[in-house]
């Protein structure tokens, strides 16, 4: 079974990549983030070329902001959108469903960015993913798997330049250590324990050439329980997939389980040109000094 997870910063603008994507790489149950589509437009613009693929379809959206959706080759039952009695900003947003798929319990889920350390949001962040964590902790955590945009760098290790972000969100001990929480009740990391001292990234900004530089972040994950972990035959990003014309700023993240149809290939495929930046050579966009 290959499982994958991919922001596509909306479904409407990457349908001429997604469509092909899935022809290539012919994932059997896949996560989207960042849909950005209210479930009926979600399901008119994509269910006829998703069924002629095999796939069904659980979707939870909303129009313009957040939407996420899990597609599956191999059966979709159970199916939970949202994140029950969970935190909202005032309101629930859409960024979490739940189904069954090969009998495994999948979440596609897009943790909230958190904008800005001590705000309300990075508080809505650390509750969503308190709530999060319980939520997996009442099934059976061996058997499930946690897809997609968590919006947490696990370790420095998984930056460009740890003091790039500095006073920034995505890497601070609070966001870390809620993390560390969920992966404690029996999650693991499986792209890290695959390669554990690899430079990997999964997100690249727009600006400033930082996907050609290779000036990433890693933040998109798969958290598997035991029983799925010990499945795991490869784990990769699959960088091809951000390059090119009218790309995500994220790349898929890949687990192939039982078997690997492109053998274990390596941490990102293909790997990227450019060499690693000394610290203190590159700063974030949106940086002010």
């Amino acid at each position: 079974m290959r499982l994958a997870t991919w922001n596509v910063n909306s479904a409407k603008q990457r349908l001429p990549r997604l469509l092909p994507w899935l022809d290539e790489r012919q994932p059997d149950v896949v996560c989207l983030q960042e849909t950005k589509l209210a479930d009926d437009a979600f399901l008119a613009l994509f269910s006829e070329e998703l069924a002629a693929r095999g796939y069904e379809v659980a979707a939870h959206g909303e129009a313009q902001w957040n939407g996420v959706a899990i597609l599956s080759k191999a059966g979709l039952e159970d199916v939970v959108p949202g994140l029950p009695d969970g935190p909202g900003f005032p309101h629930q947003e859409a960024r979490a469903v739940w189904a069954t798929c090969g009998g495994l319990r999948i979440a596609s889920v897009y943790v909230p960015n958190g904008r800005e350390p001590d705000s309300d949001h990075y508080a809505y962040k650390l509750d969503w993913l308190a709530r999060l964590r319980d939520i997996v902790a009442s099934g059976d955590p061996a058997t499930t798997v946690v897809l997609g945009d968590i919006n947490i760098a696990p370790t420095d290790a998984d930056v460009f330049d740890p003091a790039a972000y500095a006073g920034h969100t995505h890497v601070t001990e609070p966001e870390r250590s809620a993390l560390a929480d969920l992966q404690a009740i029996g999650l693991h990391d499986v792209v890290r324990d695959r390669w554990p001292t690899e430079r990997v990234f999964s997100y690249w900004d727009y600006r400033a050439g930082m996907f050609h530089k290779d000036l990433g972040m890693r933040i998109d994950l798969v958290l598997a329980g035991d029983a799925v972990a010990d499945r795991v035959q490869a784990a990769w990003i699959d960088r091809k997939a951000r390059k090119g014309k009218g790309p995500s700023d994220h790349a898929p993240v890949m687990v192939d389980l039982d078997e690997a149809p492109d053998g274990d290939i390596g941490p990102m495929v293909p790997p990227p040109s450019a060499p690693a930046a000394r610290p203190g050579t590159a700063k974030l966009p949106q940086s002010k000094d």
